[in-house]
């Protein structure tokens, strides 16, 4: 993060040492052509290819097999398909709502899975399998990075033998895209919830059904979870003067962007009011952009505002907000919470 920091000091377009060469970008005009020229900027190669977890299926498929590939998979997807699972979700979630204190990390990953098993499963993959799969998308470097031959073995037999039966949306999806969806929803949404309900806490006027939809947005700009993203360079270009050989990772960082303060009044501050106004085009991506933006941002923004909809009053008891990353950006330490009167 400090890396990021200091390169984004020299100016809005520079390099890093990542064992070839790296060129990251935050300007909108960067956001716009990184995420649009689908040619020029491809997925396969990239980070994503790094880790078994997200190598693969819609991720790493490029132009211009990923727009048919894209329209077959975006019905399962989008906010009115998914509005039938809501209350089933809330139903789960209901059922495991803490009493007491909690600390909010451990019950938003929680959240994360039995939501992800209710959508894929109708809840019924084995929990303890499940988590057992995910665990190690939340563990620190190298862990995300390392296969897993059985691991996977295993929960691609129990994803075939839920297909077959016809369970959720899993029936309707390849097994391939079932094991990218879980992985791709499981931390971001959980980092996203433990954030949201820290903030709703420490916020408490914006603790309404209304103000939901603002806070976590307001939440996403300062705290992405997917606090860069990559593509690497198919052709050899220039991008206002500075040079990206062939071959180069190119990287776009959300969580630049989002705290410049060209972009952004008060940016460091967390003011949901902001997102009652507009927003600068290009400069607000926690879910990407253009045709290849997140498949899964209705459905993590209806796990969220459920989620948070199950409390009264929160009070902020201890904990350490500030981000840290890993494979996505997650809270420094616990976030300790407590049931209001």
């Amino acid at each position: 993060m400090a890396l990021l920091e200091e390169g984004a000091a020299l100016g809005p377009v520079f390099g890093l040492g990542l064992g070839r060469k790296a060129v990251v970008g935050y300007s909108p005009e960067w956001n716009r052509r990184l995420l649009t020229d689908l040619e020029t900027f491809r997925s396969k190669g990239s980070f994503s290819s790094l880790t078994p977890y997200l190598n693969g299926g819609i991720i790493t498929t490029d132009a211009p097999e990923h727009k048919p590939k894209r329209q077959e998979l975006n019905p399962y997807f989008h906010a009115k398909a998914l509005l039938g699972l809501k209350e089933r979700i809330r139903a789960a979630l209901e059922e495991r709502r803490p009493q007491g204190e909690f600390e909010a990390n451990s019950w938003a990953s929680l959240v994360a899975q039995v939501s992800l098993n209710v959508a894929y499963f109708e809840g019924r993959f084995p929990a303890d399998e499940l988590a057992r799969f995910l665990a190690p998308l939340k563990r620190p470097f190298p862990a995300p990075l390392w296969p897993r031959p059985l691991l996977f073995a295993q929960v691609r037999r129990r994803v075939a033998q839920l297909q077959a039966a016809g369970f959720g949306l899993a029936a309707h999806l390849p097994g391939e895209e079932v094991l990218i969806g879980l992985a791709a929803g499981y931390d971001t949404t959980a980092h996203t919830l433990a954030w949201a309900l820290w903030h709703v806490a420490c916020y408490p006027d914006w603790h309404t059904p209304e103000g939901h939809p603002l806070l976590i947005k307001e939440t996403l700009r300062l705290y992405p979870p997917g606090f860069i993203g990559s593509r690497r360079a198919a052709q050899t270009l220039e991008f206002d003067g500075y040079p990206i050989p062939k071959g180069a990772l190119v990287l776009y960082s959300p969580y630049l962007t989002h705290r410049h303060p060209d972009l952004w009044e008060r940016p460091l501050s967390f003011d949901p009011s902001r997102f009652q106004g507009r927003i600068p085009a290009w400069g607000y991506l926690p879910f990407g952009g253009g045709e290849r933006i997140c498949l899964g941002m209705h459905f993590a923004q209806m796990v969220l505002e459920v989620a948070l909809s199950l409390f009264g009053s929160l009070e902020p008891l201890r904990g350490d907000p500030q981000p840290r990353p890993a494979l996505t950006l997650a809270p420094r330490g616990e976030l300790w919470l407590g049931l209001g009167a």
